[in-house]
């Protein structure tokens, strides 16, 4: 069985409003500097990561949830097309947390792959891996040299989304994650007087409304 291993946490950029006292905050951005990156909407779903022979959320010995379910039987179809020792990280997005989607391609948006060194695949690689696997990547909100002024002003409508990550386009090991990854979450994320895990099961919405 391959072994398990938990996505980690990514910490907040200096502007980001929505971070909490225990959350980790980035003093400054230099890790980006004359880098190339990704800026994509952070979506508001579940983390899930999706091995060969099995799957989990955020928490390795995750339990059943109804909300989950789809996500199962749709990983079986897919599962035998994963390298042993690969994993992809994405987002199970079939039930309505604090937004609500209504023209979703999928229930699940991947938005990276690592390979069996542990390492992650560049965005260039990883979209040409999911792109073959049926899998789709959340919108890209900005793609070239890292411009932390035109970050800082990117337009976000807080009514429908929940912020939006920062990677490295490159490759980069796990070991340096929090060199390479960081998000800006909107103030107040939470906006649900109960969490949804114990909340009834409502699905988001496919565009088209089929059930994909």
């Amino acid at each position: 069985m391959v072994k398990a291993i938990k996505y980690p946490r990514t910490p907040h950029l200096p502007w980001s409003p929505g971070a909490s006292s225990d959350d980790v905050l980035l003093i400054d951005t230099q890790m980006f500097v004359g880098k190339q990156v990704v800026i994509s909407e952070k979506m508001d779903g579940e983390n899930t990561t999706l091995y060969t022979d099995r799957l989990h959320a955020r928490s390795l010995d995750s339990r059943h949830h109804p909300s989950r379910t789809w996500v199962k039987q749709w990983h079986q179809t897919l599962a035998h097309e994963i390298p042993q020792g690969w994993r992809i990280c994405g987002e199970n997005l079939y039930a309505q947390h604090s937004v609500t989607y209504t023209q979703l391609s999928s229930y699940f948006y991947g938005f990276s792959l690592w390979n069996v060194q542990n390492i992650c695949l560049s965005w260039a690689e990883t979209c040409e891996w999911f792109a073959l696997l049926g899998i789709c990547t959340p919108p890209v909100l900005y793609q070239g040299l890292w411009d932390e002024a035109l970050c800082r002003h990117l337009q976000i409508d807080t009514q429908v989304m929940e912020g939006y990550v920062v990677r490295l386009a490159e490759r980069f090991a796990y070991a340096d994650f929090a060199q390479s990854v960081a998000k800006w979450v909107r103030a107040q994320h939470v906006q649900t007087t109960q969490h949804w895990m114990f909340a009834e099961v409502v699905p988001n919405q496919l565009r088209g409304n089929n059930d994909e």
